[in-house]
């Protein structure tokens, strides 16, 4: 089958498509024939290096946490999918490899029938990924959260999610972002000088949480949430310095689920939620750019602007 894969760390010129054996279905997964897959930020340092010391990474390696597909293999244990079904989830943690043909699943849910497979594919990384943080916050009704580069695949799930608890929020994009903000529930305003003052107009009582998917601008984040232990970034490598938490997987030490490790790998509620949420026309995935697999460095190459609106795909 076909896969995208890097022999080596560099830029995204390093990324091309190789044949590969196929995957199987170990005990508690399934696997898919992939429709569409996602790009992640966290995938572009992966594989430019910048992660070498966290995640640990032997050659040639291969990319994608996020798929959607049509099951093809149910391993042992596995009785809530059959074959045929239509499916989104994410690949264990250690086993990211959904850019392919096929792909290995570890926790998934049904495909709402709302969802394009392009908006399913890039869906369930954003989804988990938003769903930790705000659990992590404890975000609920009532409460004013800013959502800090809002309009990025994650941005824009979390926005959806954050109002779907009951809270107010508000997001900071480009001005030409802000109608997509407004049309997925968030009151825009713009990153940058003078953020603190901003959002102090629009929220003169202060905000419950921060939500931070951008980098950059920590000290003011800190400064608007009063409290670094009310801010969680996805995305500032500075985070530990400024006392912020910086969440950038699900070990079971922050949200008492490990993927793919134990008994239930889909413990992860934030994919039933979606599903819900997606059935009722409470969330919608907003895909900046879709790619044919050949086409990868292009879409890391995108990614790395920080500047997509929505999540990057493949399309297969």
């Amino acid at each position: 089958m076909r896969a995208i894969q890097f022999t080596e760390y560099g830029p995204p010129s390093v990324l091309h498509v190789a044949e590969v054996a196929e995957p199987r279905a170990g005990a508690g997964e399934i696997r898919v024939a992939v429709r569409a897959s996602g790009v992640s930020p966290g995938e572009t340092y992966i594989r430019s290096g910048l992660l070498r010391d966290m995640v640990p990474t032997t050659f040639p390696s291969r990319t994608g946490f996020d798929a959607a597909g049509v099951v093809d293999q149910v391993g042992d244990g596995v009785t809530d999918v059959r074959v045929g079904d239509e499916v989104f989830g994410m690949t264990s943690m250690t086993g990211r490899a959904a850019n392919a043909d096929f792909a290995v699943l570890a926790a998934w849910a049904p495909k709402p029938p709302t969802w394009s497979w392009e908006e399913a594919g890039g869906a369930a990384g954003s989804v988990e990924t938003a769903t930790r943080v705000l659990d992590r916050l404890a975000v609920e009704a009532g409460q004013t959260v800013l959502v800090q580069g809002a309009a990025g695949a994650v941005g824009t799930v979390a926005v959806q999610l954050a109002k779907a608890r009951g809270a107010r929020v508000i997001g900071t994009a480009s001005e030409s972002n802000h109608e997509l903000l407004r049309s997925l529930g968030a009151e825009p305003t713009t990153y940058g000088e003078g953020l603190v003052e901003r959002v102090k107009e629009l929220a003169p009582d202060g905000v419950d949480a921060v939500f931070d998917c951008a980098r950059g601008a920590l000290p003011d984040l800190i400064a608007i949430a009063g409290d670094p232990a009310r801010v969680v970034t996805i995305a500032d490598f500075d985070a530990a310095a400024h006392g912020v938490h910086m969440s950038h997987s699900a070990p079971a030490d922050e949200t008492g689920e490990s993927l793919g490790a134990g008994p239930d790998p889909q413990a992860f509620h934030g994919l039933a939620d979606a599903v819900t949420l997606a059935a009722e026309g409470r969330l919608r995935v907003p895909v900046a750019a879709a790619f044919p697999l050949e086409e990868a460095a292009a879409a890391h190459e995108l990614s790395e602007t920080r500047h997509a609106r929505g999540k990057i795909v493949f399309t297969h």
